[in-house]
């Protein structure tokens, strides 16, 4: 290792990026004797939210003279397949780079969304490795970073994690060790092609000046936009809506916190009120918190693994042909 080493870690809060960075700084500081940096960048309220931590590593007779986010990343993992929606995760990265994701996707299929051809794109199925061993998905992660950055050693890594989990959740060291095994074992991987505007390839970070700076005062995506996305927050799980078995109590709607429901009425009158019925999700603004699972009375809702394009399959959309969800109340 001559140079330094910079990786990129992109996340939602929830998803343990943020101790994924500690533990591969650790790795590397403590049980290899390079010099590293690790910090994070989130919001106050971090779960759901996008997270980007930040690794910086270099030799041992080298000092780190830096502490701004990483621009020009040798590595960055992708926690969340959706962040990828996002021009900004990719940023920065150039022939040579590595990217990792957690996916069911094919490599192949991935690097074709990649901006930059030359880059190492690597599929790798981490919620997978976690649910298997009943763990998250940061330690599956940490199995194919480590797998894919040359200057890390597995042996540090996996003793990081062992020191992390043992000082305060003993009972979770070998179940996230085999998680890092997973991962570090099984992936798909090619090469980004080159794409067909190369020569417009976007910057490594934000460029701004009086021709591009954004208009200040404004919010041009509020959270209340019909616009917003909330399948990012979604953590590999999403409930999916059995129709032969659901009874119209409209529990589920009283416990949704995002009103993503969608509801047609039936044309009947049930105690005076408009009788409607449940027709489906809109996934779009599902979070993926999973209250209406958990409180369905016949298991019409059931928590799925979110595989492939199942959200786009099942989705109903709220706003459009369906009619706008009623509240539960006026049943």
């Amino acid at each position: 290792m001559n140079g330094s080493y910079e990786m990129r870690l992109e996340s939602i809060g929830g998803l343990g990026a943020h101790l994924a960075g500690q533990i591969l700084a650790e790795a590397a500081v403590l049980g290899m004797g390079l010099n590293g940096a690790h910090f994070s960048s989130y919001g106050s309220e971090k779960k759901g939210t996008p997270v980007k931590s930040y690794v910086r590593l270099c030799p041992g007779d080298r000092e780190i003279r830096t502490t701004s986010p990483v621009r020009e990343p040798d590595l960055v993992a992708v926690f969340h397949e959706a962040l990828l929606a996002d021009p900004g995760v990719t940023a920065g990265l150039r022939p040579g780079a590595t990217l990792i994701v957690n996916t069911t996707a094919p490599a192949a299929e991935i690097a074709a969304r990649v901006p930059v051809g030359g880059v190492r794109v690597i599929a790798v199925d981490a919620t997978g490795a976690a649910v298997a061993e009943k763990t998250r998905v940061n330690t599956a992660m940490l199995g194919a970073v480590a797998q894919a950055a040359p200057v890390l050693e597995a042996g540090a890594v996996r003793q990081a994690i062992r020191d992390t989990f043992q000082r305060k959740y003993p009972h979770l060291v070998e179940a996230n060790l085999r998680t890092f095994d997973r991962c570090f074992h099984h992936f798909d991987e090619c090469l980004s092609p080159e794409p067909a505007d190369a020569g417009s390839r976007p910057a490594s970070g934000p460029v701004v000046g009086y021709r591009t700076a954004p208009a200040g005062g404004i919010l041009p995506t509020p959270g209340n936009t019909i616009a917003k996305n909330m399948g990012i927050s979604r953590q590999g799980f999403l409930p999916v809506l059995h129709r032969e078995l659901c009874a119209d109590c409209g529990i589920c709607d009283l416990v949704c916190p995002d009103f993503c429901l969608v509801w047609e009425p039936t044309g009947r009158t049930v105690n005076g009120y408009p009788g409607v019925r449940l027709v489906g999700i809109d996934y779009q603004y599902c979070k993926g918190c999973l209250h209406c699972v958990q409180e369905c009375p016949t298991g019409a809702l059931t928590k799925e693994r979110e595989i492939g394009d199942i959200a786009g399959r099942l989705r109903v959309p709220l706003f459009g042909s369906r009619p706008v969800a009623v509240a539960a109340e006026g049943r």
